[in-house]
């Protein structure tokens, strides 16, 4: 029998510490790691606590020596932000991992748990695990400071409109809300015919401009004034003026086209009724329901002005209509609406019902109109209206009344409406008595008009519960409640309003 020989291990012997006399593996220092952590120190030189500063404004942290960022807790970009700020006192270890603890999210502190390691005697490498602390300081960017000043700005955009009616800023304003547009503005100011808007750069001036040829048709000037200039740096500091001027035609005026205008748009009558004002100018002619769309450059090419406003509009009651069925057009003719139908009416006016006179006309509204409706429109056979192209036309083809919607009755369609719309904060310099009865105008032509109200954001309006009665019915159009929005509201589980981030 033969005995087989184990084949030899190496197997590491043990060292005992050069200071407490522990065994331990050998390393170059020949000490343990608890004496090696007493004698030596890798984290020394690294703060334990370090500020961060916070502008509660617009919740952002600064990042020296100018930037501000957004950054949530606990995110990746504050973690980057903290660790930038140590970075100048950790050239010497080696970073191996960095995390967040949990802390109280009002108590202004942020810890951080940073995993280091660094070569120590005689080449032996330590790792240590320490927390660093970094305090919130509250401090108010730029900014910010210029939305607080609310006098400091660099760019001002001045939106005018030459109209006695404001249906067009209304309808402004919503899509203002709706994209948001106006959270950069430091300042927002309500003035004669017109609102301006106060940036603190340029950038967010021209993006509001932008935003408004595209939204509205009109037409911008912009000009510059020096305030200072620096020789030496050679820099200089500029306040902008955009002045942008939006065509003086709103919803339901009556306009008198320019003959060469009214043949380039398919040989439509001269007097025309506006039904829409978006991005284009929508017009219609009621003699013939030919539509034809406008845009701002080619209204500044051949503008024409509205002959009649809001306020000359007069009640007409309807004593008989005749549908045309069959309207033949001349050549060149351009599109027909298809939601309009054409009509023949005899109207009187309802403050001469004791007198027998009345009035005919050709009517764009055959689909909403029975004979004993109120209506409302333009009395042309007893005005005096001096417009260049109306004066030169021929009297026959001028109508004697021209009929513009249909008439409701406002304290029911005001009762019975639960829904709402969002305004803007700003400045007014003056309130006109006439601007709850104009903006009652605008509500009801969302309500009437569903193409004008797809671009606009209508809110349910929990507050008001709309009365319902048999009586109520009269055939008002309303806005369905699938087409009304949740308004938001912030709440804690209390039911009040939720703290601001970081607020003391």
């Amino acid at each position: 029998m033969e005995y087989m020989q184990a084949p030899a291990t190496n197997s590491q012997g043990n060292i005992l510490c050069c200071t407490c006399g522990v065994p331990i593996p050998p390393n170059p220092a020949n000490m343990c790691v608890a004496c090696l952590r007493t004698r030596v120190d890798i984290s020394e030189g690294i703060p334990k606590q370090v500020t961060v500063h916070f502008c509660k404004q617009c919740e952002r942290y600064l990042q020296p020596p100018a930037t501000w960022m957004q950054c949530a807790l606990e995110s990746r970009e504050l973690l980057a932000l903290c660790l930038k700020k140590l970075k100048s006192s950790m050239t010497k270890v080696r970073l191996i991992d960095a995390g967040f603890l949990w802390t109280e999210p009002h108590s202004k502190r942020i810890k951080m748990k940073l995993t280091i390691q660094k070569e120590v005697m005689n080449g032996a490498i330590l790792q240590q695990i320490f927390v660093v602390e970094f305090v919130v300081q509250s401090q108010m960017c730029d900014d910010c400071h210029r939305v607080e000043a609310k006098d400091f700005w660099k760019a001002v955009v001045q939106v005018r409109q030459k109209t006695v009616h404001k249906k067009t800023f209304y309808y402004l304003e919503q899509l203002i809300l709706k994209h948001k547009l106006h959270q950069n503005a430091l300042n927002i100011k309500e003035i004669h015919e017109g609102i301006d808007f106060y940036y603190g750069s340029k950038q967010h001036a021209q993006k509001m401009v932008d935003f408004l040829q595209c939204t509205v048709p009109c037409r911008c000037k912009a000009s510059q004034r020096l305030i200072s200039h620096d020789i030496h740096s050679n820099t200089y500091n500029y306040k902008s003026t955009f002045s942008v001027e939006i065509v003086p035609v709103c919803k339901d005026n009556v306009v008198c086209l320019s003959p060469r205008l009214a043949q380039s748009l398919g040989n439509m009558g001269q007097v025309c009724v506006c039904v829409r004002v978006t991005s284009t100018i929508h017009l219609i002619d009621p003699r013939t329901l030919q539509i034809a769309e406008v845009d701002g450059n080619t209204y500044w090419r051949h503008p024409f002005n509205s002959l009649c406003n809001p306020r000359q509009l007069e009640e007409f009651i309807v004593m008989d209509m005749d549908i045309i069925r069959d309207q033949k057009l001349g050549a060149g003719a351009g599109v027909r609406s298809n939601k309009h139908t054409l009509a023949e009416v005899w109207v009187q006016k309802t403050s001469e019902m004791d007198t027998s006179q009345q009035y005919h006309c050709r009517t764009f509204l055959g689909h909403l109109l029975n004979i004993g409706d109120l209506v409302l429109g333009y009395d042309f056979a007893n005005s005096n209206i001096n417009d260049e192209f109306l004066n030169k036309m021929n009297p026959q083809h001028v109508p004697d009344v021209v009929l513009i919607k249909k008439s409701y009755d406002r304290s029911r369609r005001v009762k019975r409406r639960n829904w709402k719309l969002q305004e803007m904060n700003r400045d007014r310099e003056g309130a006109d008595t006439d601007d709850e009865r104009q903006y009652q105008d605008f509500l009801e032509d969302l309500e009437e008009d569903e193409a004008l109200r797809r671009n606009v954001n209508i809110y349910r309006d929990a507050s008001k519960i709309p009365v319902e009665s048999d009586t109520d019915d009269d055939g008002a159009p309303r806005i369905s409640l699938v087409e009304m929005l949740e308004e938001l509201s912030l709440s804690d589980a209390t039911g009040g309003e939720g703290a601001d981030m970081m607020t003391e």
